[in-house]
């Protein structure tokens, strides 16, 4: 341990954090309103796919989506509990094939809708502010392809004597 605790300093990613988390919950908002309960933003993008493609394993959807195995897994399990997907056995035993429930194909045609006018308000938002979202993501993800942030963390980083 060290003798000061970093943790008490402005964390820079909070206001990331608390912006992406109220931009989520104004999107699961709109669902509320519509009457869409259970459904979370983050389930979009998969029963969206999965209405596209039909049935896919784990992982065929989490490269479809460029999403992680375990991230695309916790939301095939959240998305169970709330009766928008069903699992089948898939093409070998450790393989299970992810598909829609009725409810969750019904929501598709509003999730779709939904989808088109979040991107359409992201677009509007860039042109209202002066360094678009979208602009500076990129740049940032260029600058780390330039320098990565492992290597960032390791200039700056100042081990502990032991």
């Amino acid at each position: 341990m060290t003798s000061t605790d970093p943790t008490v300093l402005p964390d820079p990613w909070q206001s990331l954090h608390q912006l992406l988390a109220a931009m989520d919950a104004e999107i699961e908002q709109v669902y509320v309103e519509r009457g869409i309960k259970g459904v979370r933003p983050r389930f979009a993008y998969p029963l969206i796919r999965l209405a596209h493609t039909g049935p896919l394993t784990i992982r065929e959807l989490a490269e479809s989506l460029n999403r992680s195995h375990s991230a695309i897994s916790q939301t095939i399990a959240a998305m169970r509990k709330e009766d928008l997907v069903t699992s089948e056995p898939g093409p070998d035993a450790r393989t299970r094939r992810i598909n829609l429930t009725e409810r969750g194909r019904s929501l598709v045609p509003f999730l779709e809708a939904e989808w088109r006018a979040t991107h359409a308000t992201v677009a509007e938002l860039d042109g209202e502010i002066p360094y678009a979202m979208t602009a500076v993501v990129e740049e940032v993800r260029r600058a780390l392809e330039h320098r990565s942030m492992r290597e960032r963390i390791l200039h700056h980083l100042t081990e502990p004597p032991r």
